[in-house]
This record gives C-alpha cells, structure tokens and sequence, in this order.
C-alpha cells in the first residue's frame, strides 16, 4: 500500500471534536512504525531514520498554529525528524516533511488533494531544488527552482544512471526560448543543440563520463547579462558563459565542460551536451549566445561593429562551425587553437569599452590553458605567455592580469611535470611550484585566484610533513573571510591540526538509519577513520583492524567510519565484502562533505584517536601506532 495514503487509512485523520477541524487528541498520535513507514519521494534524501531499537526514545505530539495542524516526530536525542503537516485546515495531510540534524531538509507536497506528492522541495543545507511530478510517479518531470550547481549536479547525476528522460528536462526548449524571446536564428541554433544533448551523450565513449561518475564541484566565473534591448532577446538574460563541472570516476578525477547556461524564471537550463575534456578528444569552444550578433540585421549607428571586427567575427563563427570532432589529430587540434587565438586576438583589439576587451581576452586565456593542461599544446603556452606579457604593458593595473599570470603558471608546472618521470626532478619541479605560487600571493593577495593559491600551499606543506608552514598558509586563507569553499577547508585544517587536547565534535547520518555522535561514546576510546572505497591504504589497514576492534570492544574500544563515497551502492556491497563490523557516518558528497569540511580532510585515511574522556589523543594516527596506544588508554 503507498505510503501517501490518507491519515485515516492508518486510523490517523485530523479530525476534532464536534466535526470541527483540528488536530486529534495526543492519546491518537500514530505508532512510530507506522510515521517512520513514511520516506520521501526522491532517492537523494539525507534524513534521520531511528533504528527499530531507538523506537522506545522517540515520540510523537500533537501540533496546531492557527490553522495548521499535524503531529511532530522527535527522535532519540530529542531532535525532531519528522511533521505531517495539514497546511489548509481540510483534516488531511498535504505536506511530508522530513528532517536531519534537527533541521528540515526535504518536503513532499499535495498540492491537488489526491494524497499524492506532485512537488517536493529541497531545503536549508539540503540546497534549494524545487521539482514538479506531474504524473505522480516519484520521478521529476520539471523544475520550478533550480541553481546552477544543482542543474549541473542533476545532469552528471542522470548521465551516471543512464536516465535520458532527466537529462532532457535539464535542457533548455522551445517554450523557454519563447518565454525569454529569443531571436528566431539563435533560438534554432539553441534547440539544435539542446534536442541533440542525449544523442551526444549516448553516443559518447568516454571513460570519464558514464557510469559511475561522481560530481564533485560546480566551477564558473560569475554569470553575464545580455541586456533586453540586445536583439538576441527580448528580455534580459542571465548565462554562464563556459561552466564546467569537476567529477570523479573509478579514482579519477577530471573536467566536464556544460558550456552555456542560461537561466529560464528561477531554474538554470544547460543548452547543450556535457562533454568530457579528456586530452584532444573535446574543445572548448564559444556558446551560442555570447557569440557577436552576426546577422544582417546588426545594430547600426555607434553599435556596429566596424568592418574589421564583422569579418573577425564571421571567420571565427566559421571557425567554430568547423572545429575539430573526437579522434581529431594533434596537429589539427594545434592548428584550430592557434587560429582561434588569433581571431579572438584581434577581436580584443578591436573591441572598444572596457567590459568587451575583458569578455574577450578571459575567453582567450581560458580556451589557451584549457588547451595546455589538456592537451599538453606547447604553442598554447607561448600564446599565452604573450598574452600576459601585451596585458601587463598596456594595462598593468587590470585584475587580468593576475588572472592570465596564474594561469601561464598553471600551464608551466603541467608541462613540466607532463615531460618528466624522475622523482628527483618531480620533486624539485614541485618545489619551485610551491616558490611560484608563494610569489603570486604576494604579488596579488587580492587576486580571485590567490585562495586557490593558499590552499594549494597549505595542502601541499601538510602532505610533506611541514605542519608549521601549512598551518601559516590555512591561517591566511582562513584570515580573507571571503565565501569560498578554499577558505571554508582551510578553518576545518587548522581545527583538525590543533584537534590534539581538545574534544571532538562530530555527529552525522548513518549509513543506512539513524545518527552517530561520537559525543555519545563518551566513556569508550574512539577511532574516527575517514574512509572511502577507492582508498586502497584503508583496504591494506582493514585486516589489523578488524583484529583490534574484535580483540578490544570488549575492553570499551569502538570505531566509527566517516565515508566519504558519493554513492551508497558501492559502500554497502564493501562493507559486506570486506566484514566490516563498525558503524559509519556517511552523507553522500565525497570531500565536500560536511564531516569532511568540518576538519578539513585532505587525504584517506585520516585517523582520529579520541580517548574515553573524549578527548582527542592524536589528530593522524596508524594502525602501527594503534598497537601501542591501545593498552595504554585501555588498562
């Protein structure tokens, strides 16, 4: 029987007394089997489930402000985990809402009084998704609310399961291009490319992008506005102009380009096919809708462009039309960057205004490095380097100049360390690696890229050992108090590397049901592991430790895994596999993992020994060093 069924199927309606609406009497509240019975619509869902054990702990009340009346359900720890909320006062419920850390992050919602979802909304730190399920089959049909993140996550997601359908919802169609008035010529090339997506993708070998790929992180510049009055539309539009997404697969980690991105009301539309930049096979080319007007209906007057502009714009959207396909050679990956560059060169030169020349000349410098770390295109380098050489004489003051410089030694240290395979030279390459990001803090502490920068010496410094250093570089990363998930890793570092002395705080959803707080095992000596499957060190460790934990549980020894997979699949079948008896917190999103950013994890395994005072004994211990503190902190 479907779990949206009417209260009074389970003997729950919300009726009072005297027939009047309300709320029943707390003596009717349903059994927790049956409110726990209840689980939301959509599959990605992270919310508190009590095991069966916990029942006793929990309860549930009655609820009524105004005239919106339900039951509230209270976990173990007196956190609530649950509201069927009647929102409208007719005796039925109309919304499902389900909670995590005492805190909603999803909701199901009756909108047409059938006792079926039709929407569900995604909430607080479980981000802003608005879906629409038409036909009630739990699956989405359309999105009300969508951010560009979430679109980006939602089409990585549907090519990873294979579903199409979802994919295509993700794309923009003709009644959004109608609804923002589109010109009818790029309006064709938009729908072209959008009704396209899933031919692309289905007929795509690519070993990043497919099955068991993982999204990791959007990656964007800020969006740009095509003002109304601009004859490509006729409202203003809002786009990305070159978005990416950085995923995982089988342990590798790589770039997906989504291209533009436009935003339709409140939900963000891709406009074309993902696509995997894995060495030549893909190019980075311009979108359709920050593309020149071309037409022969261009503005006139102080508007048009000149006559050594249109012919530049026109070879370059020749160009582009022609550009190299999967399995194209070096040399015509070469020969078509080069010329690109040349084109969009001049196009900077001639453009006039300040916002023009900076459009241009970010999308220059972008599509050389992209080339260069992808493709390992020498010549993309020496175009590059020239490039910041002409910005810094003729406009040294710039933010791009900043922007091309970290980007030349981006491609450097990669070409560098493309043509070498000794550890010697690795090792002094990195080295000078880490000299050039320092200067380029200090040479732009303000720049956009100087967080990047920060965290990439802070992290580097820990890997080798030099704890004081890398606690310098987290510090001032730490110190810029800017929005960044850089500066959001580098708190978690610098608390995880002075965590020696002090207790520890972490709590999270369990796998499977439920929620762990390691504060509850206080009185137990607690290893945390951070943990992921592809770790081949955390395999190597799990003999020894299985060894441990069945020699010392007895003796008030217990673990608790932090997982750190994106997908529940592959975890569960590794715990049975590999008989791992402890319980794990797991939420789902890899690194960015809340537990993960809380302490700034870098590296699996990261152990925790926290002793049964609670406090931390040591912030990166080993099962070697677990050997020897054990029976001390056990006696």
């Amino acid at each position: 029987m479907s779990s949206r069924r009417r209260w009074w199927q389970f003997g729950l309606a919300i009726v009072g007394c005297c027939g009047t609406t309300g709320i029943a009497a707390a003596a009717d509240t349903p059994p927790l089997a049956t409110v726990f019975a209840y689980k939301p619509s959509q599959k990605d869902v992270e919310c508190e489930s009590p095991a069966v054990a916990d029942y006793p702990k929990c309860k549930v009340d009655v609820e009524r402000r105004g005239k919106v009346s339900g039951w509230v359900v209270f976990g173990p720890g007196g956190q609530v985990v649950r509201r069927f909320v009647d929102t409208d006062g007719d005796g039925s419920v109309d919304q499902w809402r389900y909670y995590n850390l005492g805190m909603e992050v999803f909701r199901d919602i009756d909108t047409n009084k059938n006792n079926k979802a039709d929407q569900c909304r995604w909430v607080n730190f479980a981000g802003s998704r608005w879906g629409i399920d038409t036909n009630e089959d739990g699956r989405i049909d359309q999105w009300k609310h969508l951010s560009a993140a979430e679109a980006s996550r939602e089409a990585i997601n549907a090519i990873a399961a294979g579903d199409m359908p979802a994919l295509q919802s993700l794309m923009i169609n003709a009644e959004d291009l109608r609804s923002l008035g589109v010109a009818r010529e790029t309006a064709a090339k938009l729908l072209e490319a959008s009704g396209g997506a899933v031919k692309t993708i289905s007929a795509s070998k690519s070993k990043l992008l497919g099955a068991g790929t993982k999204w990791m992180r959007f990656d964007a510049q800020m969006p740009s506005l095509i003002p109304g009055d601009d004859e490509r539309a006729g409202k203003d539009l809002l786009v990305y102009e070159n978005a990416m997404v950085i995923v995982e697969n089988g342990g590798a980690s790589g770039l997906v380009q989504l291209g533009e991105m436009v935003l339709v009301g409140d939900v963000w539309k891709l406009t074309q096919a993902p696509l995997p930049i894995e060495g030549t096979e893909t190019i980075a080319a311009g979108g359709i809708l920050m593309q020149p007007v071309l037409s022969a209906g261009a503005p006139t007057g102080g508007n048009a462009p000149s006559p050594e502009m249109q012919k530049l714009l026109t070879d370059l959207q020749k160009l582009d039309d022609a550009q190299p396909q999967a399995g194209a050679t070096r040399e015509d990956v070469a020969k078509y960057n080069a010329r690109r560059a040349e084109l969009i060169l001049g196009l900077y030169k001639q453009a006039e205004g300040a916002e023009e020349k900076e459009m241009w000349l970010r999308q220059l410098v972008d599509g050389l490095a992209a080339a260069v770390q992808t493709g390992g295109d020498v010549e993309g380098l020496s175009q590059l380097k020239k490039l910041e050489t002409d910005l810094r004489k003729s406009s040294p003051e710039s933010k791009l100049v900043s922007y091309a410089e970290f980007r030349v030694l981006q491609s450097e240290y990669t070409l560098q360390i493309m043509a070498v395979q000794e550890t010697e030279k690795r090792t002094e390459l990195q080295k000078q690696w880490l000299e050039s990001l320092a200067a380029f803090v200090k040479k732009h502490p303000e720049s956009e890229d100087a967080p990047d920068a920060m965290l990439q010496l802070a992290v580097t410094e820990e890997f080798n050992s030099r704890t004081k250093e890398a606690l310098e570089w987290y510090r001032r990363l730490a110190a810029l108090k800017v929005d960044s998930s850089a500066v959001r890793r580098a708190e978690g570092a610098i608390r995880r590397l002075e965590l020696k002395g002090k207790s520890l705080a972490l709590s999270g959803p369990m796998l499977g049901e439920g929620t762990l707080d390691v504060a509850k095992l206080r009185g137990k000596t607690v290893l945390v592991i951070y943990w992921a499957t592809n770790c081949v060190p955390c395999t190597e460790d799990l003999p020894e430790l299985r060894q441990l934990y069945q020699a010392y549980k007895p003796k008030g020894f217990e673990i608790v895994g932090v997982c750190l997979d994106m997908d529940p699949k592959p975890v569960a079948e590794y715990i049975q596999t590999h008989k791992v008896p402890w319980p794990h917190i797991y939420e789902g999103k890899g690194l960015e993992s809340p537990a993960a950013i809380q302490y700034g994890v870098i590296s699996l395994p990261t152990m925790l020994l926290v002793n049964a005072q609670g406090i931390v004994e040591s912030r990166n211990t080993s099962v070697q060093d677990l050997k020897l503190q054990l029976p001390r902190l056990l006696k």
